[in-house]
């Protein structure tokens, strides 16, 4: 089989379906736009205004040292930041503590929010689950704060442990393709594909992979979708074929206008409603909306757009609850 060009600097490794000796790709998906539709979204206006603070109806939550058994507690702290609370794990999804998700300090989209844990109220984290490697998402400065006071170990797709490396060398980090699974103390965690990209910079792009997780304990399975386009439901579809039904789905709701640009990056509100149902999952939990400003839509729009779409398709509201930082869902026992 041939082996990746040295033109990547964070993977080297079998040419695959969805990896080309270079960069990875969607299979029979959509590539990520190109600079001149970056240039056309961004001086094309229609930006609805953002506050430069907002307080969540939620007070900072002060989680519990360990949620035991098939309980399942998950704690919203902002943007695609949950603490999952099952079988005596504490797991962190995308954790990004810092003010900004931007390659510097000084500049980029801001937190509109505060975390709804404070850093130093986080009981102790074993399991760090990082989807990709855009900013919003890979924040080293607080994967280096979470080695320090906790030495997690991180769960990520191919790539992304060589730019954790570089920031954190001495962080604990295994990497997984699609369709892999790895054992971590009560916990199986599988890689699962989603239709997205990554970069860090302007020539590292979809060089490092992105997945979705199944987190599968005594508790029954989670599914974390990660950053997604919809994909004709493939990544909903594919999940439940492999893993059957779901006792939760944490799924994306925001950064998806204009439509023409972001439709195969982030689904929509609809769209996740689609894939909540397709997923065969219980309940769903929204993330992705609220913290940081990344795109056209008004802050609110997502929590909004998808109570209508839950009431247009049928939904109980109370099987998709769009999150805010501070917000704890205890999910129902098990039947």
């Amino acid at each position: 089989m041939a082996l990746a060009r040295a033109s990547n600097p964070y993977h080297s490794g079998p040419v695959s379906d969805h990896f080309d000796g270079t960069r990875f790709f969607n299979p029979d998906g959509s590539a990520p736009k190109g600079f001149s539709d970056l240039l056309k979204w961004q001086l094309g206006g229609g930006k609805q205004a953002w506050p430069a603070t907002a307080a969540s109806p939620h007070p900072q939550a002060k989680p519990e040292a360990r949620v035991e058994g098939q309980a399942l507690t998950i704690t919203m702290v902002g943007h695609a930041t949950l603490l999952i609370q099952t079988a005596g794990l504490n797991i962190l999804t995308d954790p990004v503590w810092s003010e900004r998700a931007s390659p510097v300090s000084f500049a980029g989209p801001k937190r509109v929010t505060d975390p709804g844990i404070r850093f130093e109220d986080l009981p102790g984290i074993d399991l760090v689950l990082l989807s990709h490697n855009h900013y919003d998402h890979l924040d080293l400065v607080t994967l280096e704060r979470l080695r320090k006071a906790h030495d997690p170990l991180v769960i990520t797709p191919l790539g992304n442990d060589a730019i954790i490396a570089r920031e954190a060398p001495a962080m604990r980090v295994t990497t997984g393709d699609w369709g892999q699974s790895i054992q971590a103390g009560p916990a199986t965690i599988h890689f699962e594909p989603c239709h997205h990209w990554s970069a860090r910079g302007m020539n590292d792009r979809s060089m490092a992979l992105w997945a979705a997780f199944v987190i599968e304990t005594e508790g029954g399975k989670i599914l974390h979708i990660g950053d997604t386009g919809f994909d004709k439901g493939r990544p909903y579809a594919n999940a439940r074929a492999r893993h059957g039904g779901f006792r939760a789905a944490i799924l994306p709701v925001g950064a998806y206008e204009p439509r023409w640009f972001m439709k195969d990056q982030h689904q929509n509100p609809a769209e996740a409603v689609e894939g909540f149902l397709l997923s065969g999952a219980e309940h769903a939990l929204g993330h992705h909306w609220g913290t940081f400003r990344l795109t056209n839509e008004g802050r609110d729009a997502p929590r909004e757009v998808l109570e209508a779409e839950l009431a247009r398709q049928g939904v109980a509201s109370e099987r998709f609850r769009p999150l805010q930082p501070g917000e704890v869902w205890r999910a129902p026992d098990i039947a």
